[in-house]
Parts: C-alpha cells; structure tokens; sequence
C-alpha cells in the first residue's frame, strides 16, 4: 500500500498472499535456510561491501553510506479444505537488499519522491558458493549506485527551484553502529508430511456444517536468518521463528453480502499448538457465527454509545492513533501531519497512555507478532511512551528525522526489498482508571439511556481496518467489524447485526473516550503500508465511546449457491458415514 493508505490487515490476507510469493523455488536436496553457512555469507557480504565501497570512493559523487541486507529464510505452506490438501510447499528463498546513499546526510537521492532509489533487491543463490553470492553482490551494488546517483542528480534539480519545506529536517540519521550475533537455536522445522495430516484433521471439522460454503486451513512455518552489514560498521544476525495457523469460513447471505469468520493461532514453538478438540469448538463457534450473522438484520447508519472490546479497541487504536504517530508522516507536502503539533498537548483522556514496545515477546500469556530485537535499519528496538496520561509525547522513528527528533527510536521497519520507514510494532494502551468490564456494560447502558437512545452498538470482534494520512483525501479511517450487538436501553436481548463500518475522524472520536474495561485483550495482524506489510501486535482493554458513528458497508449481489452442497458428510479417513 501507499503510504496514505496505511492498513492493519488481517492475517488471513497476507496467509492467502505467501503461497504464490514463496512458491517460485524449492530448497536444494538435503539443504535448509538453517544450516552453519553463518559464517560463510557473513563474511561475503562484508568482503563484498569493503570492496564495493573502496571503489566506488574513486567516482564522483560517491557514497557515504551502503549496507546489505540478506534475509535468508524457509518456509513451509499447507492449505487444506474439507479433510483435503489443496497445497502443501517447502522453500528456501535468500533475498538481498542493497541500499545506497549518495550526497550528505542533510540532502541526499533518498529525498522526498526519491526515497525509493535508496534500496535494489535481487536474489542470492541458496547454495554457499562465495564467488556466486560476491557476483550477485556486486551486480546489485552496481545498479543501486547508477540509480542513486541519478535520483541525487533530481533531488539537486527539485531543491533548487522548489519552495522550502516548513520541515528541512535531514534525510538520515547519525546512529551508533550495533554488533548482535544471534546465539539462541530455533526450533526444529516441522515435518511436512505430518503437518499435512494435521491440516487434514484440522479442516475435516467443517464437514459437518453445511451452511459454511466455504472454508480453508493455513498452516504456516517459517524460520528465518536475517544478515545486516553496513559501511558504518553494523553487523547483525537475528534468526526467528514462527508458526501460524489460520481458520476461515465463509457464507453469503440472501442479499448478496459475504459474511467471513477467522481465527488465527501463532506460537514460536510448534509444540504449543491447539489440540485437535480445540479447534474442532472454535469451529463450531465459526458455523455458528455465520449462521446467525446470515439471519441477522442489516445495521442502519448511526452515531451514539459505543462499547469495544479489547480486542476491537486495540484494532481502533492501531488504525486511529498508531499510523498518525509514524515519525515519517510528520513531515512532507503529502502528508496530513495530524498530530504533528500537538506534542506535549492532550490529544487523548487524561487516564490513558500508549506505548510502543517491540522488546516485549509476550503480553497478558499472549506471544506478540510485533516482537523484534533490532528494527531494520539496525537500530535496537525500544519501548517508545507515545502518549502519557492523554499527552502527545513522542513519535515511531526510523532514520528519517523530522522537526525535534533528530534520531532513531528502533522502530524503522521495512518488508524486503523496500525502503524502512517509522513503523508500529506492539502498540499498547494502558488505562490508569479501570473499572470491571461487567460494571463496563452497565455504564454502558446507563449511557444509552442518558442519551435518550433506544440502543447502543456492541463491537465484539474486528478483522481489520484502514486509514488515510494523505492531505490530498479526508482524514478518515474505517474499521471493519465482524460481530456487532445492537444493546437495547430496554433491557431485551442483545441483537446481532451485519453490514457495518466504523468510520470518523481521529480529531473527534479519541475525545469521546469515556471509560474503559480491566482486561487487556490483544490483536495480533500484518499492517500494509508503504514500506509494505509487517508483523504487528496492538492490545487495549475495551472502552466506552460516548459517541461513535458507523455507516453501511458495501456489498455484492450474488446470490448464495442455489445448488445444495453434495449430501453425506465424509468421516475423517475420507469414507461416506
């Protein structure tokens, strides 16, 4: 995405998305992404950027600072649907970034529209062959340095003729280089035909609920080795591990819209992963879910009393605070600045405060996916106070400085092949005036009824949202909720709904916070934007709007399936019962 549309994505997206990006190769016989070659390709890249740097010192202009970054990596991928394997592929990929700065740090090709010529990608080979790995190296050198020399040409040409910006901060960071060898081991990778059986058992479940139209299993592993070497001197080697499993079920009401339920599981060790009864009644709670979401009424358009879980809150805090507090958006024509000059002002209750932690790996029993022990710029990771008791405090920065922050706070995240910008990792917010959340629905009714309101909105679970930073469109987000309860001030039962969105403006609705719950509930996602998607993690306790406004969502018109599915449900080994 670009970067006025930042996103917090579900995961299920980006597991839907990995298959047809790693498939592209299989690991060589008997090799994996884990092997002792460590030392080995550590040591090419540094030979290669010595080498790459001495020459090009010789040409005019030359650089002042390059690094390589290599991510080495395998992955194991298996869909399954109905007890069936659709998928099932093992690869190994190594992936090189070569990044380049030429000028000063005050003004060089990365400036402003020119900031992707920072960065060319290619791919290494996977065997440990140093002379093959050095010729890719230098090939890649070669082309980054044409490019960022024509781009330092632009910026040049672009600075002489255009206004000055209201923020002339520089276009790097001056930053102490950081040496870290990874010594812990990671877990062993799964056995592929076993966790082709598990997948099996797993998607079998759905064979008993027919209204579910469709429903698939991900399971997912990757083990990673990541390799920074920079001309400042940084060298860093950090391996990971994670393995996911997402569940998705699909149906379609009468009038056309698409109804989804996902439930996703994520662990560092795969040992820890669901029984096969656990995930048999999260199943069912699915089919149930979409069972009821298809007889519910449609949601009408309305502004008043908003209860959010946890869970929801923290989705509504990542999309509504968490991409306006990105040090980059702070600075440039293009961008909204909303919060910009507002440091050390209120911008939300005086009871809550917010943090960006990427050091923590687990929360509330929970292991968090925006865990990370040095960003990818090479700086180490920090707990960052973004906002303390409802003041404006700091920003989320890379190396991209902006007005009164001149350095990097860990936190210049990046996919591969792309230029690392002020990202989240795990937003946090705290509340310093917490009731229970029983006593939390009770105000929330009282609410209601103050209001002279037949009924609130019940926000129970949230698959994602978005949000717009860009000055040039509204600055509006839109949060998609999946399980939404109409709460009557009468005392009748809560009614689910569907077809609703929640949208606004941050300006407005961060003020209408009234209270908020005792437990913290976590979300973990993939955020999309324009340094593309990264593991993110945001947890809040849930929270009383006194106000919040929804609208319609859009939909299709296709009709569900006028066939009936096939009769007879199948038993586990693929017989009739």
């Amino acid at each position: 995405m670009k970067s006025k549309n930042a996103a917090l994505l579900a995961i299920p997206v980006l597991l839907i998305a990995i298959p047809t990006a790693l498939f592209s190769q299989k690991p060589p016989r008997g090799e994996t992404a884990a092997t002792g070659s460590d030392n080995l390709l550590l040591a090419t890249m540094e030979k290669e950027l010595r080498r790459g740097q001495s020459e090009l010192a010789k040409q005019y202009p030359a650089p002042y600072f390059a690094s390589y970054n290599v991510t080495d990596g395998e992955s194991l991928v298996i869909l399954s649907a109905q007890g069936a394997i659709l998928n099932s592929t093992r690869t190994h990929n190594r992936a090189a970034d070569v990044s380049m700065r030429i000028g000063t740090p005050a003004l060089d090709n990365t400036h402003d529209k020119e900031r992707a010529s920072g960065i060319t990608s290619g791919q290494l080979p996977l065997r440990d062959d140093p002379d093959a790995m050095a010729r890719v190296l230098w090939r890649l050198t070669y082309d980054e340095y044409r490019k960022a020399r024509q781009a330092y040409t632009n910026v040049k040409t672009q600075s002489a003729v255009r206004a000055k910006d209201e923020d002339d901060s520089a276009d790097f960071s001056a930053e102490q280089p950081a040496t870290f060898i990874e010594g812990s081991p990671t877990p062993a990778f799964p056995d592929q035909k076993a966790w082709e059986e598990l997948a099996r058992r797993y998607s079998a479940s759905f064979r008993k609920y027919p209204q579910v139209e469709q429903s698939m299993v991900f399971l997912l592993a990757t083990n990673s080795h990541s390799y920074l070497v920079s001309s400042e001197g940084t060298k860093i080697v950090t391996t990971d591990a994670i393995f996911r499993i997402m569940i998705e079920a699909e149906t379609r009401a009468e009038d056309g819209m698409q109804l989804m339920r996902v439930e996703t599981y994520q662990f560092t060790d795969p040992a820890k992963f669901p029984s096969e009864a656990e995930v048999a009644q999260n199943v069912q709670k699915m089919a149930k879910d979409l069972s009821a979401l298809r007889a519910a009424p449609l949601a009408e358009p309305y502004s008043g009393p908003a209860l959010l879980s946890g869970r929801a809150a923290a989705v509504f805090f990542h999309e509504v605070l968490g991409h306006r507090i990105e040090g980059q958006r702070q600075r440039g024509r293009e961008e909204g600045q909303t919060f910009t000059k507002k440091l050390n002002e209120k911008i939300l209750p005086e009871f809550l405060s917010v943090t960006d932690d990427p050091t923590l790996h687990t929360l509330a029993g929970t292991e968090l996916s925006g865990f990370y022990r040095y960003d990818d710029e090479g700086s180490p990771a920090a707990r960052v106070e973004v906002v303390k008791d409802g003041i404006l405090k700091n920003f989320l920065m890379g190396r991209l400085p902006v007005k009164n922050f001149n350095n990097s706070n860990g936190h210049g995240r990046a996919q591969a092949g792309l230029m690392p910008v002020g990202r989240q990792g795990n937003l946090i917010v705290t509340s310093s005036k917490t009731i229970p959340d029983v006593q939390l629905r009770t105000r929330f009714i009282e609410e209601i009824k103050k209001q002279g309101r037949p009924y609130g909105l019940y926000f129970e679970d949230i698959q994602g949202g978005f949000t717009l930073t860009s000055r040039d469109l509204p600055q509006a987000f839109q949060v998609l909720p999946v399980m939404v309860w109409r709460v009557y001030a009468d005392g009748r039962p809560d009614e689910l709904v569907r077809g609703v969105d929640i949208v606004g403006t941050p300006l407005t609705v961060l003020t209408q916070i009234a209270a908020t719950g005792d437990t913290t509930s976590v979300f973990n996602g993939i955020c999309g934007a324009e340094s593309g998607s990264v593991a993110v993690s945001a947890a809040s306790p849930a929270m009383l709007f006194s106000e919040m406004e929804v609208q319609k969502r859009k939909y299709g018109d296709e009709r569900p399936p006028i066939l009936p599915p096939p009769p007879g449900a199948m038993d586990m080994k693929g017989g009739s019962k």
